[in-house]
């Protein structure tokens, strides 16, 4: 009997030996996860040209169909904050209709999750030039600010928790760290305010029976040990090319289970076939094992970044070749 999706994804997770290669492909109707969300504003409605979410920030968009950018921070003087009205955990709002968004979960990993968790929260709040500078200019305001969003985090998570006991299996958020260089800060100083607050984070998850899903683009290379160290479970990387497909996978193969997909901005976009058939190989020759640590997963947005559906049926059935060829490689000789 074939393993269930959730299992396919807990052992890929775990290093407990899947029998395939966990897929999230959810453009071509292939799906190992089921995602479940607390009521929870993000970029709000991309048909309008401006929305606020619900800690204010004002999103604006441009005619090119995306997300968009805040571009109204709340807390941009630090005058508003005694006046700021913070958003509430516990507002039952946040959870009305969740329960329904189960149907359709029978035997699938389910997820839960954050968008735009701690740092992301942080500058959209404050502003990114003001949030860089003030870690250095304004420190204590800065640990009040990261302070009560780790708070309404633990709060959210804790109401998920509670409402749906033993339904979820992973939760996810998104906190990008990286030009295509290096991280936005100094890793050391990285070290210093913000993994113990993501800890606290993880410590929760974990605590829920919770797997920690994060996404983040960029080269973060030099904060990925201490994100395993504080106990991160799943990395979604889309920038394998900035990162290093080799150096990724010399440093961390076998110790963090990868998400991941050929390169968002240097392959999909630009390079045919062959050349996403190639990535795709050296993907999991680099970062999977033979125990696991690799789940495929597609760029949903696929007209921003210029990828026909085409271009991604081939880049599903390069990854699943590739896997199929390297388990054999793989079988122990007697």
């Amino acid at each position: 009997m074939p393993m269930s999706s959730y299992e396919v994804v807990r052992r890929a997770i775990e290093f407990d030996h899947p029998e395939r290669l966990p897929v999230r492909f959810a453009a071509l109707e292939l799906d190992d996860t089921h995602t479940v969300k607390w009521n929870q504003i993000g970029t709000g409605d991309h048909s309008l040209r401006e929305t606020v979410d619900e800690w204010g920030c004002t999103w604006v968009r441009s005619d090119m169909a995306n997300m968009g950018q805040v571009k109204g921070h709340p807390l941009a003087d630090w005058s508003a904050w005694d006046h700021y009205r913070w958003p509430d955990p516990d507002d039952p709002g946040f959870y009305e209709g969740m329960e329904a968004q189960f149907e359709g979960s029978d035997g699938k990993y389910v997820l839960t999750g954050i968008f735009m968790l701690l740092f992301e929260r942080m500058h959209a709040l404050r502003g990114f030039e003001n949030t860089l500078a003030d870690l250095y200019l304004e420190r204590p305001r800065m640990e009040q600010l990261a302070d009560r969003i780790v708070e309404f985090n633990l709060g959210i998570m804790e109401n998920i928790a509670s409402r749906f006991p033993g339904q979820i299996h992973g939760f996810s958020f998104t906190d990008d760290w990286g030009t295509e260089k290096a991280t936005f800060i100094n890793p050391a100083f990285w070290d210093e305010f913000f993994k113990p607050r993501y800890k606290r984070i993880f410590d929760a998850a974990h605590s829920y029976g919770w797997h920690v899903w994060m996404h983040t683009c960029g080269r973060v290379n030099d904060i990925i040990d201490s994100l395993i160290e504080i106990g991160l479970d799943v990395i979604n990387l889309q920038q394998p090319r900035a990162l290093g497909i080799e150096e990724i996978g010399q440093r961390f193969r076998g110790r963090i289970c990868f998400e991941s997909l050929c390169d968002i901005q240097a392959t999909l976009p630009f390079k045919g076939a062959d050349e996403i058939r190639e990535e795709a190989r050296l993907l999991l020759e680099h970062w999977s094992t033979p125990a696991g640590g690799f789940i495929l997963s597609d760029y949903g947005d696929g007209a921003a970044i210029g990828v026909p559906l085409e271009k991604k049926e081939i880049m599903l059935q390069a990854f699943l070749d590739a896997d199929a060829t390297l388990r054999r490689e793989r079988l122990p000789t007697s």
